[in-house]
């Protein structure tokens, strides 16, 4: 039986456990550059079996809040090498989370104050975080334009282009974002899919920019350097869709033609209700991994959403996920994975300071070693 503290291996990338460190936006790389405090944030979270970063623009028209790191210019490929050399002489892995944010942006982020991009020209009901005089503020998302079908195989090969500079800025492997309203996850969806090309209406047609991309990166860099992240039901980012279950299902069966690293779910709505849905009935989860599985899947199975200590050991120890995803805890509690093996008591995350600001809430936490 498996232990969620196991070592596994993920593709192409040994992990020393199966405790992932969820991706977590926490605005602090001003000019989309990572700086040493990014470099001491993630060095402290090293025991993590895999860090997934914080979402990472592909490029300027993917870029959607304030201070947020990217992969398109020299100066942030610089400071993530900086964060990957440092993560892996403390003997850690780590991947990049590769961001296109679509209609989640604001006219002030984008190339020349253009308007954001989309598959449709809706504008979402949800908010970014600027910076202004008095510091960060939160502000309604601008109205997109609708994408061009000739200007997606330029958008395909960004993914491409920034998977192959990550790697070569020594990360382990890359996660697609397709998940939680941002572009790729805007596509799939019908409340903000209303396209009649080639990229519209049929769940194939939706799914098609999805299946462009993990073409493309995983022909950059290779399928067990690459996992892909979903969530089917979230209503995050003023996104929903129709009838999820045969479009998710449609999507493991395609994923299973890859030999993927992992496959990371988030389960019912990101950051709250674990049984949220949409749709005319419940999302079954566990419906989703059989089709994929049965299409000759083999990824490793990646859980995230309100998990703790006991829910991820038996997730793992009763087969229903190879990995599980913490997200919140991890940046309250650096030493995540000893807290959780030891069951200690957990610190409590500090809310006013998750976006934006200094080192206070971000690489001040203490270790159990300092609150002995």
């Amino acid at each position: 039986m498996p232990s969620l503290f196991d070592p596994v291996t993920i593709g192409d990338i040994p992990l020393s456990s199966r405790i992932v460190m969820a991706p977590l936006t926490r605005n602090r790389s001003p000019e989309a550059v990572p700086n040493e405090m990014n470099v001491e944030y993630y060095r402290q979270r090293v025991t993590a079996g895999l860090i997934i970063t914080e979402a990472t623009a592909i490029s300027q028209q993917g870029q959607g809040y304030a201070n947020v790191p990217g992969l398109y210019t020299p100066e942030a490929l610089a400071g993530w090498r900086d964060v990957t050399d440092a993560v892996h002489e403390a003997g850690g892995k780590i991947v990049v989370q590769l961001w296109h944010v679509g209609r989640i942006s604001h006219t002030s982020l984008q190339p020349n104050g253009q308007k954001p991009v989309a598959p449709s020209a809706i504008r979402a009901e949800a908010k970014t975080y600027l910076l202004d005089g008095d510091g960060g503020r939160f502000a309604d998302v601008s109205e997109p334009r609708a994408l061009e079908t000739a200007e997606l195989p330029g958008i395909v090969a960004d993914y491409a282009r920034a998977a192959k500079a990550a790697v070569d800025a020594g990360f382990d492997g890359v996660e697609i974002h397709a998940a939680n309203g941002y572009l790729i996850d805007q596509f799939l969806k019908t409340g903000a899919n209303r396209r009649d090309d080639g990229y519209g209406g049929s769940i194939e047609n939706r799914a098609r920019l999805l299946f462009d991309v993990v073409d493309a990166v995983t022909e950059a860099i290779g399928a067990g350097r690459t996992g892909i992240r979903l969530s089917p039901v979230t209503p995050a980012n003023g996104i929903e869709d129709d009838d999820p279950q045969p479009l998710f299902e449609h999507v493991g069966r395609k994923l299973a033609e890859y030999d993927l690293a992992y496959i990371h779910v988030i389960e019912g709505a990101t950051g709250g209700d674990r049984d949220y849905s949409q749709g005319g009935a419940p999302f079954d989860f566990a419906a989703f991994e059989a089709t994929y599985r049965a299409a000759g899947g083999k990824a490793a199975w990646m859980v995230n959403n309100g998990y703790d200590r006991a829910m991820a050991m038996e997730a793992v120890e009763n087969g229903r996920a190879d990995l599980v995803a913490f997200g919140k805890p991890f940046i309250a509690n650096p030493d995540l994975v000893e807290r959780l093996r030891r069951d200690a008591e957990l610190n409590a995350v500090e809310r006013e300071t998750l976006y934006g600001g200094g080192a206070k809430g971000y690489i001040d936490y203490p270790f159990l070693s300092e609150q002995a």
